[in-house]
């Protein structure tokens, strides 16, 4: 479990990149004989084509810029004046969070290396105690893996949003690995073949898997005659062997006979030998003739073969024949095509004149608008200011009325203060002259 974790760490490392080439190479070898069914198109045409290329293409871009993140960590200094400070920050977080998970996997496989050593203590508590905290802590590596994701992510954007910055970074391609330059290649000839197969289109699709059954098929009997005829011919050269080396055997064996009665008849010796040289001339005269005949055999196989690819050039002329055929139809379907939207262009231009002439009159019409709107403004505008006006006149009558009122009240309240003075005063004096006539009466 561990070591699976620890292979998200290293975000430019790719793995099975043999398998992933191994398939890309395939289609290359298989589609060697199938060069006359080239597409016939060059560009692609529809949106979804388009669009599906676009993403591949956004694809191999963060995949180069991505498997670059090692070496912009390793020289976040000497870059750091052309990447920028928010860019660098980011590297650098970046590269702590990759080493903080990269110690923790590290721990967890010491741990997970103790408990496999220890395994008799299965039954004890505190061997279930480790495998718990085990449990614990890589759980506890998902989030720090997300903020990894999460890093990797902030990076892209950050990059894209400086080509500058992206552009140095793609120049120094000498220095991402060879595992992840393996899998931007495979992702560029993944891009060639999708390209292509893009550019294919169903009719062309069809027959070309047509062929490659037929000629598939054809080659496979082909293949199970020759080896069947190679078997034959290997059985029969054993078969061959296996006499002659019964005959030198043989030989042999008459030899040594020979020798050993060769004190009693030299006669008979020669006899004898020229016998075994009679019967070995013709065994081999025997076996000539037998190889001559396989020989025969794999010509006119070969002549049978020569034969066979012709008529399959036959059928393939035939089916080119067929395909023009369909090619015309559809150019005929192309020029009724043409010849109807023509007439539709013609429609459309008089409509256009009939637009674009109700087009001006309502441009005059706007402009007369306009200038009502202008005039009507100005009218809204001096009715405000007479309002105004007039607002603040009758304001300025209020404080005048309230003013005056005030001066009047103020002015009799002091007539009323005067007078009440005035009579006080009198009272006063009153009083005095009477409390002096009291006096001299007394005395």
């Amino acid at each position: 479990m561990a070591s699976d974790i620890l292979a998200v760490g290293a975000l430019y490392q790719v793995p099975d990149l043999n398998k992933m080439r191994a398939i890309a190479e395939t289609p290359q070898k298989a589609a060697s004989p199938l060069k006359p069914f080239t597409p016939l198109k060059t560009k692609l045409t529809s949106i979804e084509t388009k669009r599906i290329m676009s993403v591949l293409d956004e694809t191999i871009q963060k995949v180069e810029l991505v498997t670059l993140l090692s070496y912009m960590a390793a020289n976040t200094e000497d870059l750091e004046g052309l990447l920028g400070e928010d860019l660098t920050r980011a590297v650098r977080e970046h590269e702590d969070l990759c080493q903080v998970l990269v110690d923790k996997v590290s721990y967890l496989q010491e741990e997970e290396m103790q408990l496999q050593a220890e395994e008799e203590f299965e039954e004890e508590a505190w061997f279930r105690d480790l495998l718990l905290s085990i449990e614990l802590q890589k759980s506890n590596l998902l989030p720090v893996m997300g903020q990894i994701k999460d890093s990797t992510k902030n990076i892209l954007r950050l990059l894209l949003s400086r080509p500058q910055a992206a552009q140095l970074l793609r120049a120094q391609a000498q220095e991402r690995g060879p595992g992840a330059q393996g899998f931007i290649d495979s992702l560029v000839e993944l891009r060639g073949f999708l390209f292509e197969k893009l550019l294919t289109c169903p009719m062309e699709a069809r027959d070309k898997s047509q062929f490659i059954q037929e000629i598939t098929k054809r080659n496979r009997r082909n293949q199970e005659v020759i080896d069947t005829l190679e078997n034959e011919l290997e059985e029969r050269m054993k078969n061959r062997a296996a006499e002659v080396e019964k005959e030198n055997f043989v030989i042999q064996e008459l030899k040594n006979h020979l020798h050993q009665v060769l004190k009693f008849s030299e006669n008979s010796l020669l006899r004898t030998k020229q016998e075994a040289e009679k019967q070995q001339k013709a065994d081999y005269r025997a076996s000539q003739g037998r190889v001559a005949k396989i020989q025969q055999d794999i010509l006119q196989l070969r002549s049978q073969f020569h034969s066979l690819v012709m008529e399959n050039r036959e059928a393939e002329q035939a089916l080119r024949k067929k395909k023009y055929k369909v090619e015309t139809e559809i150019e005929n379907w192309i020029q009724k095509y043409d010849t109807e939207m023509s007439e539709k262009q013609d429609e459309y231009e008089e409509l256009d004149i009939i637009h674009k002439e109700e087009k001006i009159q309502l441009e005059e019409l706007q402009q007369r608008y306009e200038v009502l709107v202008e005039e009507f403004a100005q009218i809204r505008e001096e009715r405000e200011i007479t309002s105004k006006k007039r607002m603040e006149d009758e304001q300025e009558m209020m404080r005048m009325v309230k003013a005056a009122t005030l001066i009047q009240a103020v002015w009799k309240g002091y007539l009323v203060r005067s007078l009440l003075r005035s009579k006080r005063k009198k009272r006063g004096k009153g009083k005095a002259k009477g409390e002096k006539g009291k006096g001299k009466g007394k005395k």
